[in-house]
């Protein structure tokens, strides 16, 4: 499944942007027009945090509020007719970047949103009904049957996740009684497949990351989906880190077994306060709602309430029309670059940086040290300097990287740490910028070593 979702090789099968295109793909961004605090142009390495915006994502937001702002789905006036349009256009712009239909596309808040939605409607499913050990073909008859679970039953995480795709599901086992377990690491933070026996007819829940936040290794979808679709387990995947880099596609996905993925807006380009949850049909019509009161509903009496199907089932309130509208300008621009190149792109400089970082005194990968199946975010450590100093002297330098555990505490206790340094790349990134990078590390060796 790897193979079908991403590169696989250290040789990139597409043809990396050259400079001249990457320099036409900088002039969209407003944020290198501001001189960093040393007054060099800054050098943004922090892109899996949060993307920086091109000038037209920007201004669609601002359009938007400018020229078509309206209550989306409450009227009939013109106004209120394009807003409407304006969201669901979104949608399905949105979805069918990853290869879904805007019917398996949820608009949330942010990812983080997304996952607790998938968690807090299992919860809600498995109030007051036992538990349906395994799944099967009995849970295939009864989809709901596949969200009901407590005690005798697991949900199975890595040790690579963000604390997004890990605090959900250890609060759903603590209401409902199901036991937490996880995939585990290699030694360079690679999940481990002598672990996958972790996944039994026990297992009712695979939850985990596309690929890592913090060492950027891709999990290995090939081996780990059979064994769950073998137990019939529902399985979502957190592709945070992997949809503004790899292609996705969530046809084939579902076909492997994947039920749901996440989506975030702000990592992909996009504009902050809204995510997504891409899943099937089946799932979404067999989850209950979790938050509700406007839109979502069919009919309202005193007594009780009947709730719409598909995606507004899920959508209760005023929804974020100006993000939604950006969002799609962000995915247009994205696919007009093609992913299968940034990917290239991506690869040839974290191959720069590896080999700068290797050659470092007192400096620890954490992860990695090769580019296959990896994405363009590299952690390191350096011996008796904190990350933060780290991050210091490097912004003193005009380079920003993320400091700090990445919302990832358990890999980083398995490399025996508790915090790094990261960097990141994406659609501005260059290799002049790598450069300014690796001699601010070599000012930070020299600043800490008097």
């Amino acid at each position: 499944m790897t193979q079908s979702t991403a590169p696989s090789s250290g040789t990139p099968s597409a043809t990396a942007l050259s400079a001249e295109e990457v320099a036409t793909i900088r002039a969209d961004f407003p944020y290198l027009e501001r001189p960093s605090r040393n007054g060099e142009p800054l050098a943004y390495l922090d892109w899996a945090a949060t993307s920086q915006k091109p000038a037209g994502v920007i201004a669609t937001e601002a359009d938007f509020y400018r020229t078509s702002n309206g209550a989306a789905g409450r009227s009939t006036y013109q106004l209120a007719d394009e807003a409407t349009a304006t969201f669901e256009d979104a949608r399905d712009a949105v979805a069918a970047f990853v290869g879904a239909r805007g019917s398996e596309l949820v608009f949330t808040k942010n990812a983080t949103e997304a996952i607790n939605l998938v968690a807090l409607s299992i919860g809600h499913a498995s109030l007051g009904r036992p538990a349906a050990h395994g799944g099967g073909p009995a849970a295939a008859d009864d989809p709901s049957r596949r969200l009901v679970i407590g005690e005798g039953d697991e949900v199975v995480v890595t040790r690579a996740e963000h604390h997004a795709n890990l605090v959900p599901w250890q609060e759903l086992c603590a209401r409902t009684g199901a036991r937490l377990r996880w995939l585990d690491l290699t030694e360079d933070g690679r999940i481990n497949t002598a672990t996958l026996d972790v996944i039994t007819e026990r297992t009712r829940v695979l939850a985990l990351t596309h690929a890592s936040n913090v060492t950027g290794a891709i999990s290995p979808l090939d081996l780990i989906l059979p064994r769950a679709q073998q137990v019939g387990a529902l399985v979502v995947l957190d592709t945070c880190q992997s949809a503004a880099h790899l292609p996705l596609d969530f046809r084939a996905l579902k076909v492997a077994g994947v039920d749901a993925m996440l989506l975030s807006s702000h990592k992909m380009l996009g504009p902050t306060g809204i995510g997504a949850l891409v899943a099937t049909e089946e799932l979404l019509a067999a989850m209950p709602p979790v938050l509700t009161g406007g839109s979502m509903i069919e009919v309202v009496t005193m007594e009780s309430s009947t709730f719409m199907s598909g995606p507004p089932r899920f959508e209760a309130g005023s929804q974020p029309l100006a993000q939604a509208a950006g969002w799609r300008t962000a995915v247009e621009y994205l696919a007009g670059i093609g992913l299968d190149r940034l990917h290239a792109t991506e690869q040839v400089l974290t191959r720069h940086v590896l080999d700068g970082l290797i050659q470092t005194p007192g400096l620890r990968l954490i992860g990695p040290t090769g580019t296959n199946d990896r994405v363009g975010v590299v952690a390191f450590s350096m011996e008796g300097v904190h990350p933060h100093d780290v991050g210091q002297v490097l912004d003193a330098a005009g380079v920003a990287v993320r400091t700090g555990h990445h919302c990832a505490q358990p890999i980083h206790k398995h490399f025996g740490i508790h915090a790094s340094s990261r960097l990141s790349f994406g659609v501005c990134s260059t290799p002049e910028e790598v450069d300014r990078f690796l001699s601010a590390i070599a000012d930070v060796r020299r600043y800490f070593q008097r």
